[in-house]
């Protein structure tokens, strides 16, 4: 893998807690402009994993680099957007003010920072829900505004952990949508699932168990490597199950 294309290279990266070990030594690198997605039941590793990338955590051993930077590095961290699996919104804002007080954070002012929240509440299909207050928003509607605050800067890398949960299949098809059209544009986006269909749509997934990473491929090589019809099948073999 050409060095200049890597934006993410996690090297024997381990995480304990106590006694307790919930990453064990995961070596992997994300290339530029691909949608990974990292795969695997809850309590796998995959939220202590990304929250390292992301800048909010450092590892026990080993270590993570963004962009050549090994992390956690403030320069490195304004070229990442990070949706969270729980929601970190102001519930008795409105989602323009939310919106207002993200972007001033990353240093958006004045007509560019309207123009930025049009944009992202367009993206996630919030437009009309812009003046009401995030505590009469419904569990769907907070991921959609989380989303669309992560965009607003508009990362090189863009960190989504669990994007999807509590979003119903239409809207979960066109934030796909809206996913592709990223990468289209030179973003790379890390995905963590647990949703078979959507590691599908990755280019390349890790499968991830116990803190450990079992395989890492394109579904279509996962599958074929595993003799599998399907990314779970697949998941399966390699897990030993």
């Amino acid at each position: 893998m050409d060095e200049q294309n890597r934006c993410i290279s996690i090297h024997h990266v381990s995480k304990s807690f106590g006694k307790h070990q919930v990453l064990d030594d995961i070596h992997l690198d994300i290339v530029q402009g691909e949608i990974f997605g990292l795969l695997g039941p809850s309590g796998a590793g995959k939220t202590t994993l990304v929250k390292q990338l992301a800048g909010l955590d450092t590892p026990t051993s080993g270590e993570n680099f963004v962009f050549q930077e090994r992390m956690p590095s403030l320069h490195a961290m304004n070229k990442i957007g990070y949706m969270a699996q729980s929601d970190a919104l102001y519930e008795e804002l409105s989602a323009k003010e939310n919106l207002q007080f993200f972007s001033s954070l990353y240093g958006l002012k004045g007509a560019h920072q309207a123009k930025r929240i049009n944009d992202v509440m367009e993206i996630v299909d919030l437009t009309d829900h812009l003046t009401k207050l995030v505590s009469n928003y419904s569990g769907g509607m907070k991921r959609r505004l989380s989303l669309a605050i992560s965009l607003l800067h508009q990362p090189d890398i863009l960190i989504l952990d669990e994007p999807t949960v509590g979003i119903d299949p239409v809207l979960r098809k066109n934030i796909w949508e809206a996913f592709y059209e990223l990468k289209k544009k030179g973003t790379t986006l890390l995905v963590t699932t647990h949703v078979m269909d959507e590691a599908e749509k990755c280019d390349r997934l890790s499968l991830i168990r116990d803190g450990k990473l079992i395989a890492v491929g394109s579904p279509k090589e996962l599958k074929e490597q595993t003799n599998s019809q399907t990314i779970e099948e697949a998941f399966l073999v390699y897990g030993g199950a």
